[in-house]
């Protein structure tokens, strides 16, 4: 079942009617074998269905087309290629974004009115088969023509309602936790609770989560200006040579960069010779954890994976156990680091007006390694990402199918070489690369032109950091793993098609 050109297709426009959202369009390819068969000619044969009002009332489509008050389908197109019959249906919740069991139960039933007004053999039987959460593939028998037809359909709203339910989860029990911890300890703060987006809990993967703790006392940042060797190790012992200087998006913390510091961050838990040094940062803040979860009967929920040097949690869900790496980060708003040599001069995207907006947000310093703190751009990127198709594009589309099948086929997994943030990257370098709208139009080349980049940087072991160019996101990854993705890849590209599970 190859691609099949969507970009140019749209569903009625919701976003402006209250209580409703925006969904995405669908694709059902029904494998219909013979063009004359009397299945494919009954499938062909089927109405479109025009929605004029979602609030009121419907053109010419029958009542039981709804679902329930809450939920209801929409067919805008029905035509063959080749040996193949597309149905492009849109599917509209109007209630906040459902749990996503709730919704996938739903399907079969939406399915099944859909058959029953398309007017088809009434002994037509539709049954789920697969994954709830990812693909649903349903077998239609038709009694007249004896043949199966076979309807599939990429659900990446599912995908992001099952996300939502998660963080939601996730976000509560991290404010719970952080709120004690910083009862406990004023250099850390609490991870605030957010009813929209949380730009403290990144999503890596279905079941990985970054969650970023705020640290305070630290004001008024600026860059070092001496260099100077370190000697020094954790245990208080002396080196014969200095510490290696940090490279990529590493740097060293000193207390003094800061123009106001609490006393607390010379003390010498933290620092080392006027170093704020991360491992000591998360050694303190590991037994902070431990004595949270204790603290907020958290313990059946929530316990500490110990064979990991950063510090990591797991998390019962009401859906599955996801694994949360708490990093305690220095936020510097305002400042843009010299590291971060962006943009080159003469790109096109994004424009120099947006570029000094996302610079404004500043960066982070995460405490994830000994000595050195990591350069982070989370907010940047989000901003970036949040004003991708201002001009009409489909580049969220491509985004959000190249994750989907990432996480289904390519590179599945709890703690994937590949996450989330990877595929961002690839979107923001293709971005520049293809500046202009046109080459965002057609879903079909857009998201194959982004298959292919991400192809070329798993293969040569080497993707850039969009902001700090000097530095390879793949540097540390398995090289046996990326070359299983790289191996995937190819076979996707050779053959392009959604892989039935």
């Amino acid at each position: 079942m190859r691609w099949v050109e969507q970009g140019a297709w749209r569903g009625p426009d919701v976003a402006s009617r209250p209580g409703r959202e925006r969904r995405y369009a669908n694709v059902v390819v029904a494998d219909i074998g013979q063009r004359s068969s009397p299945g494919a000619q009954q499938l062909l044969s089927a109405p479109r269905w025009v929605w004029k009002d979602i609030c009121s009332e419907v053109s010419w489509a029958p009542r039981s087309a709804l679902i329930s008050s809450d939920h209801l389908i929409a067919v805008s197109d029905v035509y063959l290629q080749g040996d193949q019959a597309i149905v492009i249906f849109f599917f509209f919740s109007v209630i906040k974004l459902a749990p996503a069991s709730q919704t996938g139960n739903l399907l079969p039933e939406l399915f099944s009115n859909m058959v029953l007004l398309a007017k088809l053999d009434k002994s037509v039987s539709l049954t789920l088969k697969g994954p709830v959460y990812t693909d649903f593939i349903f077998y239609c028998q038709f009694s007249s023509g004896k043949r199966e037809i076979i309807f599939k359909g990429q659900q990446v709203d599912l995908r992001r309602q099952q996300i939502s339910q998660i963080v939601e989860e996730v976000q509560r029990v991290v404010h719970h936790l952080t709120t004690e911890i910083s009862l406990q300890d004023l250099r850390f703060q609490a991870v605030p609770y957010s009813d929209t987006y949380n730009g403290n809990i990144k999503v890596l993967a279905p079941c990985q989560f970054l969650v970023t703790v705020p640290v305070k006392g630290l004001v008024g940042y600026r860059e070092a200006r001496e260099q100077r060797w370190r000697y020094y190790t954790l245990r208080g012992t002396r080196l014969p040579c200095p510490l290696q200087d940090p490279e990529g998006l590493r740097q060293w913390l000193e207390a003094e960069q800061f123009m106001k510091s609490q006393w607390q961050w010379h003390e010498a838990d933290v620092n080392i010779e006027g170093d704020i040094v991360p491992a000591k940062v998360l050694q303190v803040f590991r037994k902070l954890v431990e004595n949270a979860i204790g603290t907020c009967h958290l313990s059946g929920k929530v316990s500490m994976l110990t064979q990991l040097s950063a510090v990591w949690v797991a998390m019962e869900t009401s859906t599955c156990q996801v694994e949360l790496e708490l990093v305690p980060t220095v936020e510097i708003p305002t400042v843009w680091p010299e590291k971060a040599r962006w943009p080159p001069c003469l790109k096109r995207w994004p424009s120099r007006q947006r570029v000094e907006c996302i610079k404004s947000f500043g960066f982070a310093l995460l405490a994830c390694s000994n000595y050195h703190w990591q350069q982070s751009f989370l907010q940047a990127e989000q901003v970036l990402l949040d004003q991708l198709d201002e001009d009409g594009g489909c580049r969220r589309k491509c985004f959000q199918a190249l994750r989907q099948m990432k996480e289904d086929v390519w590179c599945p997994g709890k703690r994937p070489v590949i996450t989330s943030h990877h595929l961002q990257t690839v979107l923001f370098w293709t971005c520049e690369k293809y500046p202009h709208p046109k080459e965002w139009q057609v879903f079909s080349k857009a998201f194959l032109r982004l298959v292919r980049k991400l192809h070329k940087c798993v293969s040569q072991h080497f993707l850039k950091h969009y902001f700090v160019r000097k530095s390879n996101l793949l540097q540390h990854a398995s090289s046996g793993e990326l070359d299983t993705v790289a191996q995937k890849l190819a076979l996707f590209l050779k053959n392009p098609q959604i892989g039935l599970p």
